[in-house]
């Protein structure tokens, strides 16, 4: 009830903040050393940002920098960063530092209210290699509402636009996506660098001794299978607090099939909000890991991967193991929603099910055709050999000079 009572004046405390930062942020001198970092609008330490900000510390030209990450409620997360510091998100400090750093690294759209100067430096870095069409590649009808704001077509595809006239780079994983972000971004190929992803070096580089320690992290066993499932947010299914997601998997049939030496982890997507129930029946074998944690350290950990329509096959078939697609709700998702920029019947690296028994039963068994993993890795992941950071930051220091 408190809350709900305090949310008017939450909204009106924002604009109040944003109208003040409007006005003033010209006022503040770009800090030549200044640098700061945004991981999913704030939702924590994570992603191509974190890896660039891992690779920028080590690297002896960015001696002297301050780093500064904007993360949301982050003394309730207790989280730290060794050699950075850590500010709130969309508090007065985010608005004064963005209006002084000298280089932005953020992997998410900036809200339209955010002003850069000329002198200063922002790299998207983006998240993924998208499935999914995005921005201006949607095509729908006029009418078409996005997001549960539901603005219009032409309101979503603005709000891209204006954030990408503010891109001095915006990172390309791999030609496909280069090709892709031309046209749904509508960003000009000069302002593209095509590095890989700096969060896939990890993938590339986790040793034995790291992947034990992530299971420990997560208290999993460590000589057991391990099933990555990690399914996607639907477009069109939310309330008022978020996106929600709908558990189409028995995993007590799961259990039943794949047998004790086998462990399930269950990763959603970060914008879902709603909770999963815990079922005694599967102590032991099903593990569910909050929507905020970093999925690199499940990808390494993972002997397979199940998933839907989420862009996390790209990345998880640089470790060539194997990828089922449990895609139950197909004929909808295919035509109610976004749409595809791939074939995903002929261009995924691996098989489609409908049906929860057969994909189980392939799993138990090692059914799995890795010819298409090789021949889809060669497209989209011939960037990925452990050195995308370094490329990435070689490019922001003669940006920043």
């Amino acid at each position: 009830m408190l809350i709900k009572l305090l949310r008017p004046f939450k909204k009106f405390a924002g604009k109040c903040i944003r109208l003040a930062y409007k006005l003033t942020y010209r006022l503040f001198k770009v800090d030549d050393k200044l640098a700061i970092f945004i991981s999913f609008h704030g939702r924590g330490y994570s992603d191509n940002p974190k890896a660039i900000y891992e690779q920028m510390r080590q690297d002896p030209r960015f001696v002297g920098y301050r780093f500064i990450w904007f993360i949301k409620n982050h003394k309730e997360k207790n989280i730290h960063i060794e050699g950075a510091e850590i500010k709130e998100y969309f508090s007065i400090p985010y608005f004064y530092y963005l209006s002084k750093a000298k280089l932005w690294v953020v992997n998410c759209k900036l809200p339209t209210y955010i002003f850069k100067k000329e002198n200063q430096v922002y790299l998207q870095t983006w998240h993924g290699t998208p499935l999914k069409r995005l921005a201006h590649d949607i095509d729908v009808s006029e009418d078409t509402t996005f997001y549960r704001s539901g603005v219009s077509y032409e309101q979503m595809c603005n709000s891209y636009d204006v954030d990408v006239v503010r891109y001095n780079y915006m990172i390309s994983p791999n030609a496909f996506c280069t090709k892709v972000f031309q046209t749904s971004f509508q960003i000009n190929r000069e302002r593209l660098i095509e590095t890989g992803y700096p969060r896939n070096d990890f993938i590339s580089n986790a040793t034995k001794e790291e992947c034990d320690a992530i299971k420990n992290k997560y208290h999993l066993p460590i000589d057991k299978k391990i099933v990555l499932y990690a399914p996607t947010w639907r477009d069109n299914s939310y309330v008022s607090a978020g996106y929600t997601f709908e558990l189409k998997a028995n995993f007590r049939k799961w259990k039943e099939i794949l047998g004790e030496d086998t462990i399930v982890v269950f990763k959603p997507h970060y914008l879902i909000i709603n909770t999963f129930k815990d079922d005694p029946e599967l102590d032991g074998f099903l593990y569910s890991i909050p929507a905020q944690a970093e999925i690199n350290e499940l990808y390494v950990i993972s002997d397979v991967l199940i998933t839907d329509y989420s862009s996390v096959f790209f990345d998880y078939a640089i470790l060539k193991r194997p990828i089922y697609f449990y895609m139950y709700d197909l004929k909808e998702y295919a035509t109610d929603l976004r749409g595809f920029y791939l074939d995903i019947h002929k261009d995924i690296p691996g098989k489609i099910y409908m049906d929860e028994e057969t994909l189980l039963m392939d799993i138990k068994n090692e059914v799995y055709d890795y010819s298409k993993l090789n021949d889809f890795n060669l497209y989209f992941n011939n960037h990925e050999d452990g050195n995308a950071s370094k490329r990435v930051v070689d490019i922001l220091y003669k940006a920043v000079q």
